[in-house]
């Protein structure tokens, strides 16, 4: 049921416990098609009770769930898996309708999704492998075990929820925890078929719960939620700004917090690089998905010796691969702030190298690809993330001092790196601060066995794979002696 029809609107509800939760009109929000400009559905709002609820539900469940089998956890897992690809279809049609994404890039989220669980799934007994410590007497063994931190918070964004989402919450269940998933507002829909699917894989009530608030009343929902006295971890994904808040509410309750948050991520062309497939892969990094990916390629640093060369194969591979544009923002107050940033950059004396930072589409809710030159030292643009379909492109003198561009920088996700030299590749990627390096790739690239992590303003602790099961788990120490044994303290 991802819909309750209320009079004439079609509603999602809160579903705490395996339930839909009781109705409340007055705290209806509509979600909008920012590309038709129109309202699609309504969303229940949640409450400081409604979060308070989830948290109940998800600390009851948690007493069963984290005592089941590793292998029962990897069975639910694969099936979510499972699911997620025979409905693919389904889900995609869903974010394209709330979010105005291209088509096909929902469409291939589901399958980003599915290898990213099942790595997740396979993963689960290793991560739960403890150790036997060395003591100092022969009377004492010492056992450092793995348990489940306890029901945790996930929020997760709009931009990528099949994938962000899915992944967040299977962690969480694979260590043993139970979830409240608090999911964006925009595509409340979206995250209501994707618990579907956890829970037609056979989870039960509880231990998975998602709430969904409007503007007005997420920042008292959340910190009701982080404020429980159950709730023990949150992981966030989303904004820097936002993850400020949520960081400050966490450490103001002792809750222990990870975060993925937003980059300036740099792409280096080196005098060594293959400049076709650089210029061919910068263009998808900075313009697909409308640039609303925290690892998009916002700065292009490219050696001098090849730059008329690369700028020429950049321009060139923006006409081909993006003729039509860059599709819509998820609202137009994102395309405006976008817009914003470069219109403030052009008229400091920036310059349009590709694009001229117009809007798209009849209600105008997208944005030109455009690519911007000369851009000053102080300008906004240089260390504000867009989210939107732009990249700056900077010429430096030599590798040096393109790497010293690259840190300059307030954030630090991800980073690629164009050569043929395998070698400077790997010396280069040493030097960056950032959590990823991807040398001959786009920035937007990850496996489902490495760990994705943020360094610097772009959060801390990581997800993927072992990793992100690692999150949710805390070690204890438990000691065996002889019980006649005496015990020194001299």
């Amino acid at each position: 049921m991802t819909f309750i029809n209320y009079d004439d609107k079609q509603v999602v509800p809160l579903w705490i416990n395996g339930e839909a939760s009781p109705l409340n009109a007055e705290r209806f929000f509509e979600v909008v098609n920012a590309q038709e400009n129109k309202t699609v559905h309504y969303a229940q709002g949640a409450n400081e009770a409604d979060a308070k609820a989830a948290v109940d539900a998800a600390a009851a469940a948690f007493q069963s769930w984290s005592q089941t089998s590793y292998s029962d956890r990897r069975a639910l897992l694969l099936k979510v898996a499972d699911l997620i690809e025979q409905r693919a279809e389904e889900i995609a049609r869903m974010q394209v309708l709330e979010t105005s994404c291209a088509p096909a890039f929902a469409s291939f989220l589901p399958r980003l999704t599915a290898p990213v669980l099942r790595e997740i799934a396979s993963q689960i007994s290793n991560c739960l492998a403890g150790s036997v410590c060395p003591t100092q007497t022969n009377d004492t063994y010492a056992f450092v075990t793995k348990e489940a931190v306890g029901p945790v918070l996930v929020i997760s964004p709009w931009n990528s929820p099949t994938i962000l989402g899915s992944r967040g919450v299977s962690s969480a269940l694979a260590a043993g925890c139970t979830v409240v998933l608090k999911g964006s507002e925009l595509c409340p829909a979206t995250y209501r078929l994707l618990v579907s699917v956890f829970e037609d894989a056979g989870l039960p009530k509880g231990c998975l719960n998602l709430v969904q608030a409007g503007r007005s009343e997420a920042a008292a929902v959340t910190e009701a939620i982080i404020a429980h006295p159950q709730l023990r971890k949150v992981e966030f994904i989303g904004s820097a700004g936002i993850g400020s808040v949520i960081g400050q509410i966490a450490m103001k309750y002792l809750k222990p917090v990870f975060m993925e948050l937003g980059g300036k991520a740099p792409a280096i062309i080196t005098r060594n690089a293959n400049l076709p497939k650089a210029a061919q892969l910068c263009a998808f990094g900075a313009f697909i998905h409308h640039g609303q990916i925290c690892m998009s390629t916002e700065r292009i640093i490219v050696v001098k010796a090849v730059a008329d060369e690369f700028t020429r194969l950049l321009k060139e591979a923006v006409e081909k691969e993006f003729p039509d544009g860059a599709g819509s923002a998820v609202t137009k107050a994102f395309s405006d702030k976008a817009h914003a940033l470069l219109e403030q950059a052009h008229q400091n004396g920036a310059k349009f190298l590709v694009g001229d930072n117009s809007y798209t589409g009849t209600q105008k809710s997208g944005l030109r690809p455009t690519i911007v030159t000369d851009l000053g030292p102080d300008d906004p643009l240089r260390d504000t993330e867009t989210f939107g379909p732009s990249a700056t492109l900077y010429v430096v003198e030599d590798e040096e001092e393109a790497i010293k561009l690259a840190n300059d920088t307030k954030t630090g996700l991800v980073a690629s790196i164009w050569t043929d030299d395998a070698m400077q590749g790997l010396d280069m990627s040493k030097r960056l601060q950032c959590g990823s390096v991807h040398i001959n790739s786009t920035t937007l690239n990850d496996e489902p066995t490495s760990a994705i992590t943020g360094t610097k303003g772009s959060g801390w602790g990581s997800n993927s794979g072992a990793f992100g099961i690692n999150e949710f788990l805390v070690h204890k120490t438990i000691t065996l002696r002889k019980s006649d044994a005496p015990i020194a303290f001299k």
